[in-house]
């Protein structure tokens, strides 16, 4: 199968190792000896694997399989046939199955919310690296079920037939469940919905419950992107578990019930609700304005979230597009990142990516507005959210001045990628440099996500660069190039270690 890449890239990733080999990032020739993924493997097709018992067993092997032996009996079931959806299924599967999504949604069950990470980072990269990806994810989930276990070790339990509405009955039930935070009727209405409605209307619920409420720092937008995603490669059939895991983690709060107070995690939402009824019938006709942008992007610096809302509606009744108000949303994400390269703005980063697929999924005039609304008013309590966790530099992505590329365009990645552990505001000079030089942003792109292969230890390794490798082309060009030099301030520098994952596998398919 060919890649029909152009020269240049055809010739940047000619050896097995690609961008990894030629860069000198490390050695991925172990994968050779697995049979490629090649992207008709990956390709939707709801109908291809079913939970029954076809996939059960493999379900269960990941489950049973101490996590030392894991990898290399999941290498045996590979070379006997076993096919990257069936596997990238039962993943999904035993996440919500065994991880609990509380008391937030995240930590262990990172096991879950990273399995689309992983497929995207598969997806994006060439066939001999697509395994890699998933053995991570493989290898990250024992380590969460173990912790659960040592928490409590929550199961999943089975629906309780006897409640389960039938389809006429299931969305009123759904919606009376989740807008009073009840969360036994939510999962029996939730059961009912997988049951009995279609992808689109039941994922058209859960993009407003995702965007509600500032809680978990965007975990919950983020569960809701990424299930639905995963769904779409792995089949719908399987969509109950992971329906019923999703109602339960978004109805996650603290003290009393949400409904009944005015908490600081709420209030946008129910002030968006009003706010939306004030943009213009035709706002998604309007043209891109770098000015909106521009204003977007000073008042995400030092406003309230109440005033950067007002800006949003304010601009799009002017006739800026919405493509000017996202720009100024995933630009002035990046630029938190900047400023404070730790986990709150990583968050910035991957709930606005989360919310931006909301959106552009929806099909729904007034969830669409909601999305975007909710997204301009998280980056402020994001930006609030940073003090007290370490120093916030006063950087500006409208400040950076590109660096000169000397030598060819691969010795320029090479410096970038050296430079980023040590000096990410140089690497971030460079990263612009390079690309305002017209040299290929894909050969920059393939090179990072290989470093995160080599390089990455945690979950957020893969969530924030599948998030922004992916939504560098979700920004307008006058932007992008500011965007991803931005976010090179956090992913993974040439000088670290590789990670004993890597090393542990290249000595499993060596044997």
């Amino acid at each position: 199968m060919s890649l029909h890449l152009p020269p240049s890239r055809r010739n940047f990733l000619r050896s097995t190792g690609g961008a990894a080999s030629l860069l000198g990032f490390g050695d991925l020739a172990f994968l050779s000896r697995l049979r490629p993924v090649f992207a008709d493997e990956a390709r939707v097709d709801p109908g291809s694997v079913a939970f029954d018992a076809g996939i059960e067993p493999t379900v269960r092997l990941i489950e049973d399989t101490p996590r030392e032996r894991l990898l290399e009996e999941v290498a045996v079931r590979i070379d006997k046939g076993l096919s990257y959806r069936e596997l990238l299924a039962a993943l999904q599967l035993a996440g919500v199955r065994n991880v609990q999504p509380r008391p937030s949604v995240g930590h262990k069950f990172h096991a879950v919310l990273v399995v689309n990470s992983a497929h995207l980072a598969s997806l994006a990269s060439t066939p001999q690296h697509r395994w890699l990806p998933i053995f991570w994810a493989l290898d990250y989930f024992k380590s969460a079920a173990a912790r659960d276990v040592r928490e409590g070790n929550w199961t999943m339990s089975a629906v309780d037939e006897s409640a389960v509405p039938g389809s006429t009955a299931a969305g009123t039930a759904f919606t009376a469940a989740m807008d009073g935070w009840d969360e036994s009727a939510a999962d029996v209405a939730a059961a009912g919905l997988a049951r009995t409605a279609g992808e689109n209307e039941v994922y058209e619920r859960f993009f407003r419950y995702g965007a509600r409420d500032f809680r978990s720092i965007g975990h919950k937008a983020i569960f809701v992107a990424n299930s639905r995603r995963t769904l779409q490669c792995i089949g719908w059939r399987h969509a109950e578990p992971v329906v019923r895991s999703l109602s339960y983690a978004l109805l996650m709060h603290e003290g009393d019930n949400p409904a009944g107070r005015d908490a600081d995690a709420d209030r946008p939402f129910r002030t968006n609700q009003e706010r939306l009824t004030r943009i213009r019938p035709d706002w998604r006709d309007g043209a891109l304005d770098a000015g909106a942008t521009e204003e977007l992007l000073a008042a995400l610096r030092t406003d309230s979230n109440e005033a950067v809302c007002d800006l949003t509606v304010e601009v799009l009744n002017r006739g800026a597009s919405p493509q000017s108000v996202w720009d100024g949303l995933l630009v002035g994400a990046g630029e938190l990142l900047m400023r404070q390269p730790g986990i709150v703005a990583l968050h910035a980063l991957t709930t606005t990516n989360a919310l931006r697929y909301a959106y552009d999924a929806s099909g729904d005039d007034e969830t669409r507005r909601l999305v975007l609304l909710q997204n301009a008013a998280f980056l402020p309590m994001f930006r609030d959210a940073m003090r007290g966790r370490g120093e916030v530099r006063d950087l500006n992505v409208e400040n950076l001045r590109p660096a000169p590329t000397n030598g060819t365009p691969e010795e320029a990645i090479e410096r970038i990628f050296a430079d980023v552990s040590d000096d990410p505001l140089s690497a971030a000079e460079a990263t612009l440099g390079y690309l305002q030089a017209g040299h290929s942003a894909e050969a920059l792109i393939d090179a990072a996500r290989v470093l995160v292969y080599l390089k990455g230890n945690d979950a957020h390794d893969y969530k924030f660069s599948s998030a922004v490798l992916e939504d560098y082309y979700k920004v307008s060009p006058a932007w992008r190039d500011r965007y991803l030099a931005a976010n090179v301030f956090k992913l993974q520098g040439s000088a670290r270690p590789d990670n004993a994952l890597v090393q542990r596998t290249r000595e499993a398919f060596k044997a």
